[in-house]
């Protein structure tokens, strides 16, 4: 009996401790792979579109396109290509901030319209499809036209003046990836008629149809 004892203790007891402390020390590294910690961790490696966030976010950007030229603005000048700055912020998910600035000359004969303006507006995204997002927007401006123009058979050209309007589009925009984005976007500008003095006011509208691209930083 003693013999059998003295195995037991020698042997049996040993292994059970070992086993014991190998099982104490495993224990800390499991909950150490199953922590909230290990979890965050695995998934900010995930590279998914809501990691790569977009929110409180600047964009400046640049359109090219066509200007149609509407009512008076049209008899004095021709629709031609030309091109938009654009400033973009991200408010929130839905909500962006942009503000566009532009200036153009259109000839036709010896007669000219020239537009600059400033319009600022909210850009309502209409929902998101992975990266896609189709928008409308709208807002006011400050606008300045100016035209050369035949009054009573002489050419004659407008007082440059300062005036306010509106603005109303739509399109859509493409991201790529965290810094790029593409789009189309197709917008209404309408200044407020200008009054002149001893000439017939300025009036008329005019649409922007364009190709986008911009940069996010």
């Amino acid at each position: 009996m003693k013999k059998y004892l003295f195995s037991f203790s020698k042997y049996v007891l040993p292994a059970a401790f070992l086993v014991a402390g190998l099982t104490a020390n495993a224990k800390p590294s499991i909950k150490k792979l199953t922590s909230d910690e290990k979890s965050k961790n695995v998934d900010s490696e995930i590279p998914t579109s809501r990691n790569m966030s977009t929110l409180n976010k600047h964009s400046v950007g640049i359109g090219i396109g066509q200007t149609f030229l509407m009512s008076e603005f049209a008899d004095k000048g021709e629709d031609k290509i030309t091109w938009d700055l654009f400033y973009n912020y991200s408010a929130s998910h839905s909500f962006d901030f942009i503000a566009n600035f532009h200036t153009s000359k259109h000839k036709h004969l010896n007669q000219y319209t020239q537009l600059t303006g400033l319009a600022l507006g909210i850009k309502a995204k209409v929902f998101h499809f992975d990266n896609f997002a189709p928008f409308v927007t709208g807002g006011f401006g400050f606008y300045q036209p100016k035209m050369r123009r035949m009054i009573n058979n002489e050419l004659v050209t407008s007082k440059t003046k300062l005036t306010f309007g509106y603005h109303a589009g739509a399109g859509a925009d493409l991201r790529l990836n965290d810094k790029f984005t593409v789009g189309v976007l197709g917008a209404l500008h309408n200044p407020f008629d200008v009054k002149q003095e001893l000439q017939p006011e300025v009036e008329g509208s005019y649409v922007k149809l364009m190709m986008t691209v911009f940069y996010t930083f």
